[in-house]
């Protein structure tokens, strides 16, 4: 945990798992999908610092799926942190994750960078928002590990990805979080998922990016809703102690039959 040389950090985002395993989501089973992505981490040449999961974990937001979620990820022995998506039940993943390498830490320092963890999920909602509270608590966090290179994670897009139906449904008071942020030049990413898809953008010096997820891809720059032919993934970050970074997208083969005349999910 206190590393001071590079880290490598594995980000996965929407698992989207059901209670029972052989359920499928729009034509792909997420179980089985996700084992295939497990077994791509488990190959790398270098086994990672940390895996950060970034939100809808579930689809049925059920603690057996979340127990599902666990008994995958577990045996890999890697510190796991996590935040809620707008598929997810907060206090069912809190009292659901109680294998010790699960980590319910939303603050805290691996090696020389700062990690924060924001809940940017809206009960009911498909939207994403950062309360009051969860902006406040940023703003002191931040304080707090300056001048430490800092990774921020959330669930929901601060930005436009030109796909009007998700730009719909991201973060809705985005201004709010780049005025915090604009104050704190440490801040050097900002890691998100919910898009299902390959992103990246720059804003004053930080870095945007959203991983694929381990089950179905939206298409780029649709205007409603439509799955894409690429395969699941994930994001690897490879974090220096000056604050630099590299980041790659792995993908995986995986077989799947999707519902291309899905009209949502």
């Amino acid at each position: 945990m206190k590393k001071t040389s590079s880290l490598l950090i594995a980000q996965l985002s929407d698992l989207h798992l059901f209670a029972t395993s052989d359920r499928e989501l729009l034509g792909l089973n997420t179980f089985s999908s996700l084992e295939v992505v497990l077994q791509a981490l488990k190959r790398l040449p270098i086994k990672p610092d940390q895996l950060l999961l970034t939100g809808d974990l579930t689809q049925d937001e059920s603690d057996v799926a979340y127990q599902q979620v666990q008994a995958l990820i577990a045996p890999l022995r890697i510190p796991t942190y996590w935040l809620p998506g707008n598929h997810d039940h907060l206090p069912t993943m809190q009292a659901t994750f109680t294998d010790p390498i699960f980590q319910s830490h939303k603050s805290y320092r691996m090696g020389a960078w700062q990690f924060l963890l924001l809940d940017s999920s809206v009960p009911g909602k498909v939207y994403g928002a950062l309360s009051a509270e969860s902006l406040s608590w940023l703003h002191q966090q931040l304080e707090q590990c300056h001048p430490h290179p800092t990774l921020i994670a959330l669930h929901h897009p601060p930005f436009s990805i030109k796909s009007d139906w998700l730009d719909k449904i991201g973060l809705q008071n985005s201004a709010d979080l780049f005025a915090i942020l604009d104050t704190h030049p440490h801040v050097k990413l900002v890691v998100f998922g919910h898009i299902h898809q390959q992103f990246e953008h720059q804003r004053h010096n930080v870095h945007y990016l959203s991983t694929p997820s381990t089950c179905i891809q939206f298409a780029p720059h649709s205007k409603t809703f439509a799955l894409d032919q690429a395969q699941p993934g994930f994001r690897l970050f490879h974090l220096q102690a000056d604050g630099t970074f590299a980041t790659e997208i792995k993908r995986v083969m995986f077989s799947q039959q999707l519902d291309f005349s899905a009209k949502g999910y």
